[in-house]
């Protein structure tokens, strides 16, 4: 696929149809009910693994961040803390990728001290509370931090899961997604079939 500038791309043409005005709000974290459980289940296609709790919930209502164990109940070393699980979210960062956010996001690292200390304090905050649960020593943060942009998946997780103003690529790459929950949850729980 080619790669284009940020600034060059087309919303109509890249289905990024509907730019987001303002960000989902921030949610409480939560324990995991069923009904997360068979949700996660149907977006991922898998159970859970190391399912700590239910970090972000989309609009629609559903999980759409889980914060995941630092170790797999195997005792794997599992460093992304914030996972994306929302299929639909997860298609259109996919989209931002596949279009060299991620490349040009790492440009601007490198010439943005500015920029570049507020993604090391991102970085910081990440290990910060993986190490509140449990130290990975010698284990990065996630997504490329603090030095580059390696997934837009994890920025974004981090984003929804901490609020606003913590992660600013993250936020960045928030922002420039469409509003996914607009046409509806991206699964249905068996509760709501039944209603």
């Amino acid at each position: 696929m080619t790669r284009v500038p940020l600034s060059d791309l087309n919303p109509e043409k890249d289905s990024l149809k509907t730019v987001m005005e303002t960000p989902p709000p921030t949610t409480p974290r939560t324990e995991p009910t069923d009904a997360d459980v068979e949700a996660f289940k149907q977006q991922l296609g898998r159970p859970p693994r190391g399912l700590r709790a239910i970090a972000h919930r989309c609009p629609c209502g559903q999980p759409d961040v889980v914060e995941t164990a630092p170790r797999l109940p195997d005792g794997t070393p599992f460093p992304t803390l914030y996972y994306l699980t929302c299929p639909k979210a997860n298609s259109a960062i996919g989209t931002l990728e596949a279009n060299g956010v991620m490349k040009e996001m790492t440009e601007r690292l490198a010439s943005d001290p500015e920029l570049a200390a507020a993604y090391r304090a991102a970085h910081e905050d990440y290990i910060r509370r993986r190490d509140e649960i449990e130290e990975l020593k010698n284990f990065p943060s996630a997504g490329g931090m603090p030095d580059r942009v390696k997934c837009l998946h994890v920025l974004v997780a981090h984003s929804l899961a901490a609020g606003p103003g913590v992660n600013p690529l993250g936020d960045e790459a928030l922002a420039m997604l469409p509003e996914w929950w607009r046409k509806g949850a991206c699964v249905t729980t068996a509760e709501e079939d039944a209603q």
